[in-house]
């Protein structure tokens, strides 16, 4: 990866999709609350290849949370096939589903979810700790993470002595640390300032350029805008799927 910044005036590109790492067929989640249930996703069908940059929208109730919760290996449908990487996780237990996780996903949240007595090198390092590295290569690989987002002179700051868009850029690392077929982010910016979560989202233009697999989960139009396509949910079910120029 370059570790020089995106440019906020950097040519748009758009990748041509490779192999398919998801696919959900006919999903639906249900939840019990009381004596009611809750139709979250009502047979949901949804494709992403490698290398595309996808948004995922919906007003609130639409089942975007959940989806975003499914695709990223944190739920299981009640109903439906759901295949990452040719594997059916459908029906995995617990510690399938971690491994999963662990091994595949990349994940960007909005409250950054950092260590806070933790240095951002150590926070980097989490994901190889769980994935048995040993100590002197996950420290390379996660000295090379954080200088590829910009943040090689703040290694051993801790979150609180980082401003918000660095803090994001810490858990960017993190989730790129293990190189994951795909980076999930739910509403990356919504922490930030309208001028770093620009800088952001140029990040994960450049984190596209570079082959990433992206997925953002968002509710803003101007952050969705990013993305190379953006998918609406409404009442469990997908309303719109449409490729950006």
């Amino acid at each position: 990866m370059s570790t020089a910044p995106a440019s906020a005036h950097a040519p748009r590109i758009s990748r041509p999709p490779g192999a398919l790492v998801i696919e959900i067929e006919g999903v639906t989640k249900l939840y019990h609350m009381g004596d009611e249930t809750v139709h979250a996703l009502c047979g949901v069908n949804l494709k992403v290849h490698r290398n595309e940059y996808l948004a995922i929208m919906g007003p609130s109730g639409s089942g975007k949370s959940t989806l975003m919760n499914m695709l990223g290996c944190l739920d299981t449908p009640t109903g439906g096939k759901y295949f990452f990487s040719g594997k059916n996780v459908s029906h995995m237990d617990d510690d399938e589903l971690a491994d999963i996780r662990n091994r595949e996903i990349g994940f960007v949240f909005q409250t950054f979810n950092l260590l806070p007595r933790s240095t951002s090198l150590a926070n980097v390092e989490l994901p190889l700790v769980y994935a048995g590295i040993s100590p002197g290569e996950r420290r390379e690989k996660a000295k090379q993470a954080l200088h590829n987002v910009g943040l090689g002179e703040r290694m051993s700051h801790k979150p609180n002595e980082l401003s918000g868009g660095q803090r994001q850029r810490v858990a960017i690392a993190r989730a790129l640390v293990n190189n994951p077929s795909i980076i999930l982010a739910d509403e990356p910016t919504g922490n930030l300032d309208s001028r770093t979560g620009e800088e952001i989202m140029l990040l994960f233009e450049e984190l596209y350029a570079q082959g990433n697999t992206i997925i953002v989960v968002t509710h803003e139009e101007d952050i969705a805008r990013h993305a190379r396509r953006i998918v609406r949910l409404r009442d469990g079910l997908i309303e719109s799927d449409l490729q950006q120029a």
